[in-house]
């Protein structure tokens, strides 16, 4: 692409580059000038005019766009997904259902290191998407790219963004107590999670914060996912409620986790069913480490202890109004 400025009497067939404004309107910036746009221009006593002129072998910022965008997603429908019309060189991409964004990383980064004037933004992996809520934007940042550079950037990115929809249907909140308590906030706190991502959440399910007590409910749930939230604090990989999902039969996983607030938290598995021992942060609807989990447990996506390891950049969360302990006291 060749930039820069050009008589009026050469501009045919351009890109301007910069709005003019003229006695009888404006000509927009991105507007491929016609020879009637240079006949007013020229009504107007307009010398010269600042564009862009394609080369042989450049492609235009709509079909670049376009493009890179169906190279990322070759099937939306199957991916979840929705990619917006190309417009100014830009296509969104919009979640299509509720889930989580999966994100080939590696390709993203491949794709903007070929040109700089090919660029492609995500939100961050695993991010919990609603309805309509954008996953990337697809960006030429000028007026046309070389063809070579775009054929390679479709090639580095192939299938590079997907949705992993919601796996479960419903799901069962466990909370103990020491002393009496009705349950609601726990169960208001996590069932507003839960509705985001449209999982039903059962009747509230109160038992005494003790092994066997905690182990009979943990048994006796048939929910696609089990949700537990402590009266005290879990506080080793033996203490109460890691211990009863062990003894109901299930296995725990990992506990701890490198995000504050959020590590106090547990999973394990039951029956293939995900069982996440929740922090007591959970009880505030303020953003914890739980979510992360949970949001990609729900939609299916295997947690290793190595994800959870690799949590800690970025795992710095903000405070809880409600923290016992408060980072400065």
């Amino acid at each position: 692409m060749i930039f820069g400025p050009v008589p009026v009497n050469q501009a045919t067939g351009a890109v301007l580059a910069h709005s003019v404004p003229l006695p009888d309107g404006r000509l927009r910036k991105g507007k491929v000038l016609a020879a009637a746009d240079v006949a007013r221009l020229e009504d107007a006593g307009v010398a010269t005019v600042l564009v862009a002129r394609l080369e042989t072998g450049d492609v235009g910022e709509d079909a670049a766009a376009e493009q890179l965008a169906r190279a990322l997603v070759p099937d939306a429908a199957a991916a979840g997904l929705r990619l917006s019309k190309a417009a100014t060189g830009r296509v969104n991409i919009f979640a299509d259902c509720l889930g989580v964004a999966e994100i080939e990383a590696a390709k993203i980064d491949a794709i903007n290191a070929v040109h700089p004037m090919i660029t492609v933004a995500t939100v961050p992996q695993w991010q919990r998407m609603g309805l309509r809520g954008m996953v990337a934007t697809v960006k030429i940042i000028s007026y046309a790219v070389p063809g070579a550079a775009l054929e390679r950037t479709c090639v580095l990115g192939q299938d590079a963004l997907r949705m992993r929809r919601v796996a479960v249907s419903r799901a069962r909140l466990i909370q103990t107590f020491v002393e009496p308590e009705d349950g609601v906030k726990g169960q208001k706190a996590i069932g507003d999670r839960l509705d985001r991502l449209g999982v039903a959440l059962d009747d509230i399910c109160l038992v005494r914060h003790d092994t066997q007590a905690l182990a009979a409910a943990i048994m006796a749930s048939r929910a696609q996912a089990i949700l537990i939230l402590t009266a005290s604090a879990t506080s080793d990989i033996c203490d109460v409620a890691p211990e009863a999902l062990r003894v109901a039969g299930g296995d725990v996983v990992h506990y701890g986790m490198p995000v504050d607030p959020g590590n106090l938290l547990f999973f394990g598995t039951l029956r293939a069913a995900p069982v996440i021992g929740l922090p007591g942060c959970a009880r505030s609807p303020a953003l914890n480490g739980a979510d992360w989990v949970m949001e990609r447990l729900l939609c299916g996506v295997p947690v290793t202890p190595r994800d959870i390891a690799g949590m800690g950049v970025g795992g710095l969360l903000k405070e809880i109004p409600t923290r016992p302990r408060p980072r400065e006291g």
